[in-house]
């Protein structure tokens, strides 16, 4: 473990708030595409409908937020596996600690900025 226990256990309970949150987001996108679903099973004719998004735009944006928070869920989940492992806080490339000013701007890191910074460049 390269992050100190009472950091470990504020991030835990960082992540698993942030793992609630996104459960509870999913559950509403769910709702929402769930009911466009009904209208366009219905065939509503809303492509030209000029008060608002048609059903199919609106479809596309929800299962695109669906998709990230199914991201984030996953990188969630596997920072959680890294802190019951006792691997949290380690960069995966070279090691070394990742810095705790970077964990809690991304809890979900999994390299220090360093590797990360030459990930980037091209």
């Amino acid at each position: 473990m390269s992050t100190d226990p009472s950091d470990e256990a504020r991030f835990e309970r960082m992540l698993r708030a942030r793992r609630a949150e996104l459960d509870d987001d999913s559950a509403a996108v769910d709702a929402r595409l769930e009911a466009l679903g009904a209208m366009r099973d219905a065939n509503t004719d809303d492509e030209h409908d000029p008060d608002g998004a048609p059903v199919s735009a609106e479809w596309s944006r929800l299962t695109g937020i669906r998709l990230e928070a199914d991201r984030e869920r996953a990188a969630t989940d596997a920072a959680l596996a890294r802190i019951a492992a006792g691997t949290f806080g380690t960069c995966e490339s070279c090691g070394r600690p990742i810095a705790t000013a970077r964990l809690e701007a991304r809890p979900t890191a999994t390299l220090c900025i360093e590797c990360a910074a030459l990930i980037r460049r091209p």
